[in-house]
């Protein structure tokens, strides 16, 4: 297996910081969907990893479910 290796620039905007998804990551996501990106960190791998998670009608609406 290769290995895939993407960087991306952390940049400060207001009092946070922040990054984009790269478009390499988005391959498997339908374009005509709205999906929730879910940061996870593995610690004991300290790792972290990201999920995507389709959004539901409600969601879409702006009436976020958080959990």
């Amino acid at each position: 297996m290769n290995n895939i290796e993407i960087k991306r620039n952390l940049y400060r905007r207001g009092s946070s910081f922040e990054t984009t998804i790269p478009m390499p990551l988005l391959f498997a996501l339908d374009k005509d969907k709205k999906y929730h990106i879910i940061f996870r960190y593995n610690e004991a791998n300290n790792r972290w990893y990201i999920d995507f998670e389709e959004m539901k009608n409600d969601d879409k609406e702006g009436n976020s479910s958080e959990k």
